[in-house]
């Protein structure tokens, strides 16, 4: 309910304002001070202000009302307000109106007229301030897509917009951030886009990949070793904890790393400590994590080939990466990053949104250097990607065999309604699972 607020000396007009407007729906505050309607207007949502000219007995000047005017544009330099006047001080309310009043009504007022008015007023009110959000949001989303391009990340869909914006509002703390999703699918990009928005931006980033180094290294890698640790350490080395010191590590196919480098990682998360491989000395660390993995973490815990405590420590945020799929929108737009000055042809732009791409974005960006170099001038057309037409052909028989009720609640469960992860497991896109799931009658 859009409130209003009367200030008037007089508290017949008070009483016969506020019935006017109550009777029509307005939620109506009343005061004859000042001072009151100040902190009114700096405490409450207040959608209009009526205000009279002179608060004090015997004066007529309005500079009572100008200052007081001018104070609540103050505080609120958009909010409408309606002068009361009386013939005495109309020059004054009038120079008022030229300095952004929205209106003033001399008494004796007619009714119709300021109903008219204020409905007038509170209308364009919202309007304004539905420009003015629409605004915000559009500069937020803008200043998003710059961050991204910064570090390589290309997207103009709602799918990715959304992880980007969570990204950036997760980048200005210190907790862990898990990254899931498919191979491919750009998770290494959002961790860059964490660090280049945090606060460390100017410290370390540095990257292992867990999935990358034989089982017997990773520990080393991560905590470093001394000489004759095992065999062919003939030097202390410094593990990649004690490089990112003061800044941010990143460990990507975390659903890699042994059991026993799960113990240690747990341990250095918790304390910052850590020793080298074949050191009794405890060294120690401040060093912000982020990790990602295509695993499905959660049934590894089940498995028990990875510690749920750790887990926790891991994902205190977790991103949930869409699949190039679930982002279709994008991926035109990527085309024309990864083959600039290029262009499509209709039939091959249905043809790249059709199609599957099991690898996501880094299939997408392979077939595109393919074409770069086989067709370095002229259209691109469909058959210049040299997509396997096994896995085109088949889109059109796996829109038709959609999961029946049983299937999806069975798969509701066991991902705990992660609508991300439902879709990856049938294959489909996070829209056509929604159809399907109010088209069941499945309550997500």
């Amino acid at each position: 309910m859009d409130k209003i607020l009367i200030v008037d000396d007089t508290p017949a007009v008070l009483q016969a304002l506020s019935l006017l407007l109550e009777i029509h729906g307005y939620d109506v505050i009343t005061t004859t001070s000042p001072e009151q309607a100040i902190q009114y207007v700096d405490q409450l949502r207040v959608s209009l202000v009526i205000q009279d000219m002179n608060f004090t007995a015997d004066t007529t000047s309005g500079e009572e009302g100008k200052t007081l005017f001018t104070e609540l544009r103050r505080i609120n330099g958009n909010l409408p307000i309606i002068l009361i006047t009386a013939w005495t001080d109309l020059e004054q309310a009038i120079e008022l109106v030229k300095a952004g009043a929205a209106d003033y009504i001399a008494k004796p007022w007619d009714d119709k007229k300021l109903l008219t008015i204020v409905a007038n007023l509170i209308e364009l009110g919202k309007s304004r301030q539905q420009t003015q959000q629409l605004k915000r949001i559009k500069q937020q989303q803008q200043s998003s897509i710059d961050a991204a391009k910064s570090v390589g990340l290309i997207y103009t869909s709602n799918a990715m917009q959304r992880i980007v914006d969570m990204a950036i509002q997760v980048a200005k703390s210190d907790i862990s951030v898990l990254i899931t999703g498919a191979n491919g699918s750009g998770k290494e990009k959002i961790a860059e886009l964490i660090q280049a928005q945090s606060t460390l931006s100017n410290k370390p980033f540095v990257k292992v990949n867990c999935g990358a180094l034989p089982a017997d290294l990773i520990e080393a890698e991560l905590f470093g070793a001394e000489a004759g640790a095992y065999t062919g350490a003939t030097k202390t080395r410094i593990g990649r904890f004690e490089a990112a010191h003061g800044g941010t590590l990143f460990l990507d196919e975390i659903g890699n790393l042994p059991y026993s480098g799960q113990t240690k990682l747990l341990r250095v998360i918790q304390t910052g400590e850590f020793e080298r491989l074949g050191s009794v000395t405890t060294r120690h660390t401040k060093v912000r994590v982020i990790s990602a993995t295509n695993a499905e973490l959660l049934k590894d815990i089940r498995e028990g080939n990875f510690r749920e405590d750790l887990y926790y420590r891991l994902n205190v945020i977790e991103l949930i990466m869409p699949s190039l799929a679930e982002r279709a929108d994008d991926i035109v737009p990527l085309v024309k990053h990864f083959l600039p000055e290029r262009q499509l042809s209709l039939s091959a732009e249905r043809t790249l949104q059709i199609y599957p791409w099991p690898g996501n974005v880094r299939e997408l960006e392979n077939a595109c250097k393919r074409v770069a170099v086989l067709k370095p001038e002229g259209v691109i057309e469909q058959e210049d990607f040299a997509l396997q037409s096994v896995q085109l052909s088949s889109v059109s028989s796996n829109e038709k065999t959609e999961p029946d009720k049983a299937e999806l609640e069975i798969a509701m469960r066991e991902y705990q309604g992660v609508i991300a992860r439902v879709a990856r497991h049938f294959g489909m896109s996070r829209q056509a699972l929604y159809r399907r799931l109010n088209k069941l009658g499945i309550d997500y």
